[in-house]
């Protein structure tokens, strides 16, 4: 690794040099927090070593400087028995660990230990993120529908500030995408945004996943665990489908909006946090409110800035764009050589209502570019669940239509998605098509769940 250390004791930070090079790392030195920050805007460094007492420097102020010039670059404060609450206070602005003044050798090889392994994990995460970059075509946002490009105008006017945001719409209108866009755009860009789904977890469970528990505190419990909201420290959290968030969860996550405090599971002892809140959900909050089912005061408080995702059936001039840019993508990334697509392909997706919206754009012209035999995508080459729906004749014969029905030579499980996706692309929201279906809105998600799962 390659190290800086920050110092104004010669002792010491001769000391520390010599034994950060007996541990074949490489070190430079800085006696001031002027020097320190030329240095880490002109070097390379892995992390710094920082003395939070720098004679007429404020360690903590230089602190602030080096996130801003590196973020997300590793710190450990030195200091004084005398200061320990203010190397704390230093870990609560993101240093990433302390080591208190004398110390042995063992404990700055224990430290340097702990920076090798945050490093390590960096650089893991970084990899990751490439790989799903691979995988995962750019988010465009730009639009030819009005509705959308005055959605994506408010929730980018408010993504400066420290606003909470609810974001309406159908599964699959890319909910989450612009989330982190909002994070992306927002003070809080160098910081963690974490998700937390809240449906298929149970009341306890999900309690836990949010603000974690400490052992014993639950059967299975046999660790302390800090939750998302932890996590998520000076960033952002994103709450996905809040509106399957149960009632007795509600006024916990009312005052974190509020107060921004909350508890562990099993604790007493409240905790302070400092964080954005954006939630998502298909549901009609409104709905829920007047059927008793979700909170009112914890509606409006989320609904500072609320937007409506519209769904793909609502953008018409933006389905070719889109299509095409995903068939870009996927062609690249299968090393095909593909021209477009026919006059049959683009029938299908005019016409085609898109119930899982662009998740199911997405997936629909991946599994096309895989199977497609020329070097255009025909109508044939998407799936049997769009060709299932009323085109499939005209597409293959030119004779008639034909559809999924009683009798045809199809399994149950294809009867029933095909019914209920016929049901929801008319339906106006999945509350309604619920209802009509008669199962509830969450037997209805993991259907949809489902669904996407064979796909993928």
């Amino acid at each position: 690794m390659e190290l800086l250390i920050v110092d104004d004791e010669k002792i010491i930070r001769d000391a520390t040099l010599q034994i950060v090079e007996d541990s074949d790392h490489y070190a430079e030195v800085a006696v001031d927090g002027k020097s320190a920050l030329e240095a880490v805007r002109d070097g390379d460094f892995d992390a710094v070593l920082l003395d939070l007492n720098l004679g007429a420097d404020n360690g903590l102020e230089v602190l602030a400087e080096i996130q801003k010039k590196r973020p997300g670059l590793p710190v450990v404060v030195f200091t004084a028995a005398a200061t320990i609450s203010t190397a704390v206070e230093a870990m609560r602005r993101g240093a990433l660990d302390f080591l208190e003044k004398p110390f042995t050798i063992d404990q700055l090889h224990l430290v340097l230990a702990r920076v090798q392994r945050h490093r390590s994990l960096s650089v893991k995460v970084a990899e990751l993120q490439t790989e799903v970059a691979r995988y995962s075509p750019e988010p465009v946002f730009e639009s030819q529908d009005s509705t959308m490009i005055d959605t994506l105008d408010i929730l980018f006017r408010a993504a400066p500030t420290p606003a909470s945001v609810l974001i309406l719409g159908e599964s699959g209108t890319g909910k989450s995408v612009v989330a982190r866009a909002v994070h992306e755009r927002s003070q809080r860009a160098a910081k963690p945004f974490v998700t937390v789904s809240c449906p298929g977890l149970s009341k306890e469970l999900l309690e836990s996943e949010l603000f974690g528990h400490v052992r014993g505190s639950f059967t299975g419990a046999v660790r302390d665990h800090w939750g998302k909201v932890k996590g998520a420290e000076g960033g952002t959290l994103f709450l996905d489908e809040i509106g399957e968030l149960p009632l007795e969860i509600q006024p916990k996550l009312l005052r974190l909006l509020q107060d921004r405090e909350y508890e562990r599971l099993g604790e007493n002892a409240t905790r302070h946090c400092d964080l954005r809140i954006i939630a998502a959900t298909n549901r009609d909050l409104a709905a829920c409110v007047a059927a008793g089912t979700f909170r009112e005061d914890l509606y409006y408080r989320l609904n500072v800035i609320s937007v409506r995702m519209p769904s793909l059936r609502e953008r018409s001039g933006d389905l070719r764009p889109m299509a095409e840019g995903y068939l870009k993508f996927f062609a690249k990334q299968c090393g095909r050589k593909i021209s477009g697509f026919d006059a049959d392909a683009k029938k299908l997706i005019r016409s085609y209502p898109w119930p899982g919206n662009l998740r199911e754009l997405r997936n629909a012209i991946e599994r096309a570019v895989i199977l497609c035999r020329e070097d255009s995508i025909r109508g044939e080459d998407f799936p049997a669940s769009m060709l299932g729906r009323g085109v499939v004749a005209n597409l293959r014969t030119g004779e008639g239509e034909a559809s999924i029905g009683i009798g045809a030579p199809v399994t149950l499980d294809e009867i029933e998605r095909a019914h209920i996706e016929a049901v929801m692309s008319q339906a106006p929201s999945l509350v309604a098509a619920a209802q009509t279906l008669g199962i509830d809105q969450a037997t209805l998600y993991r259907k949809r769940k489902k669904f996407e799962s064979v796909e993928e």
